[in-house]
């Protein structure tokens, strides 16, 4: 459940500012402020896969960081109940030096799990991604897909009750996209929680029961997924 959720933050400084523009920034700090997410509200039930549409900037990815409890609101407040894995952007987390096998188990490891719960379904996360002998290579050599793959297998492995995913289906190809729904699909039926951005809109309209549209850190809509969408979609043309 979010609840009545704001975040707002100053613009960037210059790292290097001159005396005048600090002198500047000073004066204008009183009044300028982004607000990123203005009241939001609303409630996503168990077993259910919601979807958030939105324009660039429209605050769909605030809202994901404050979900995943990564970025403390100004204002409101989020319940969450039971184990939620996040996937905010491609291969977040990860340590680019370090192979594939050992992020696998750092990531593991920072979920709560033990050494031996990691070993248990190491194969099946090497399977799934389809990284083969890549998995001992530095992930910094990996391409967007791969990490796509990689990040996403991780996720799902970890026996999630939620998950929140960023665009993180937009990089692998058409094959892994359908196994990655699929999987989705089966985490639904265990009575897990899903909460989908994306500006793939056939994808949401598709795989989700509900949407909201976000615009401008404020909600414009929430209703049944394909009506969301239209009115999306109504508005950018």
């Amino acid at each position: 459940m979010v609840d009545r959720v704001s975040v707002r933050y100053r613009p960037y400084v210059d790292r290097k500012p001159t005396l005048r523009r600090s002198l500047a920034s000073l004066r204008s700090r009183a009044t300028t402020e982004v607000v990123a997410l203005d009241d939001v509200s609303f409630r996503v039930e168990k077993g259910e896969a919601f979807g958030i549409v939105g324009r660039n900037g429209a605050g769909k990815s605030t809202l994901l960081r404050v979900m995943a409890r990564t970025l403390r609101p100004n204002e409101g407040r989020v319940v969450v109940n039971g184990r939620a894995s996040t996937l905010l952007q491609l291969g977040v987390g990860f340590n680019p030096e370090l192979s594939g096998r050992r992020n696998v188990y750092l990531g593991g490891l920072a979920s709560g799990l033990r050494r031996a719960e990691i070993d248990q379904v190491f194969d099946d996360v090497v399977e799934f991604a389809g990284l083969g002998e890549a998995i001992d290579r530095p992930v910094k050599t990996y391409s967007s897909g791969m990490f796509s793959r990689l990040a996403f297998s991780v996720s799902m492995h970890l026996d999630p009750d939620i998950i929140l995913l960023d665009e993180v289906l937009a990089v692998g190809d058409a094959e892994f996209r359908k196994k990655g729904i699929q999987t989705m699909r089966q985490l639904l039926e265990r009575s897990g929680t899903i909460v989908f951005v994306s500006h793939a809109l056939p994808q949401v309209v598709d795989f989700c029961s509900r949407a909201m549209w976000l615009d401008a850190g404020r909600v414009r809509l929430i209703g049944p997924s394909a009506d969301v969408v239209e009115a999306y979609q109504g508005s950018l043309r």
